[in-house]
């Protein structure tokens, strides 16, 4: 597969304002934050702190109490068009009576047949699983199932990309080789991919651009941009003072601690 087959457009998310309540209990308060077109941005917070219930309020299966959403220009009101999101819960998310090929192919069928199945196909390329087609979700382990999903959100051919902690539920190793799949698959095809996690060792190394969330009733504390070069690995990477700076920042951000005047910062900025 290549980069030419599959949509290549992406789009800027922007947030102003974005409030939600749920009667007299605040979830988030006056969220401003942007994910920039074609970049990995993350949002890491404390668990509890209004993550998940962002992420709805963005792909529009959610209301906020104040504040918009904007998407590719235009306000999200309902789920926008092109836009795919991966959810944690893989088996939950995929169909167990149906082969590989069908739950990749069950979003696409306003297509006609020729050219869902290319784009199922393309995105079978992409993830890794071609020869895999006609398995059924329970016939494989839990990484694989997650690559099915990822899958299914790529044939729709988005501009953004929503990950609701998608790797939170693999073990280490499948994690670290999910991650390195998404940067690949990121830096190919170019998409916006907004990523919600609590793993700050995860954060940094996805990322172009953190979105740092208080505890509930949560805010941005601040916005980070992450200037590790690309491509990255978990043994380069991990290891460059850089990153150990950029997740100890981070890490006293989301237990509430202030950065020592002389401490090395890295790229701050106040969300816009």
């Amino acid at each position: 597969m290549t980069s030419k087959g599959m949509a290549t457009a992406s789009a800027e998310l922007v947030l102003t304002g974005i409030s939600k309540s749920y009667g007299s209990n605040v979830a988030i308060r006056d969220i401003t934050a942007c994910a920039p077109a074609g970049k990995v941005s993350v949002i890491v917070g404390p668990s509890g702190c209004g993550k998940s219930t962002l992420l709805r309020v963005i792909s529009g299966l959610d209301v906020p109490t104040r504040g918009a959403a904007t998407f590719d220009g235009q306000q999200v009101s309902g789920v926008p068009d092109g836009l795919a999101m991966v959810f944690q819960d893989y088996a939950r998310s995929l169909f167990p009576w149906m082969r590989v090929d069908k739950n990749i192919a069950f979003p696409l069928g306003h297509l006609p047949r020729h050219e869902r199945a290319a784009r199922v196909q393309e995105a079978i390329d992409a993830v890794g699983l071609s020869g895999k087609e006609k398995l059924y979700p329970w016939q494989m382990s839990g990484g694989m199932q997650q690559r099915v999903a990822i899958a299914r959100a790529l044939a729709s051919h988005p501009k953004l990309l929503l990950m609701d902690e998608p790797y939170a539920s693999v073990d280490a190793q499948t994690r670290a080789e999910l991650e390195d799949l998404l940067l690949t698959i990121q830096s190919r095809l170019g998409i916006t991919v907004l990523v919600v996690t609590h793993d700050i060792d995860e954060s940094v190394y996805l990322a172009d651009h953190i979105i740092v969330l208080s505890k509930s009733p949560s805010i941005v504390a601040e916005t980070i941009e992450v200037d590790l070069p690309r491509p990255r690995d978990h043994i380069t990477t991990k290891t460059d003072p850089r990153f150990v700076e950029i997740r100890s920042h981070v890490t006293r951000l989301l237990r509430g601690g202030a950065v020592a005047p002389d401490a090395p910062s890295p790229a701050v900025s106040k969300a816009p």
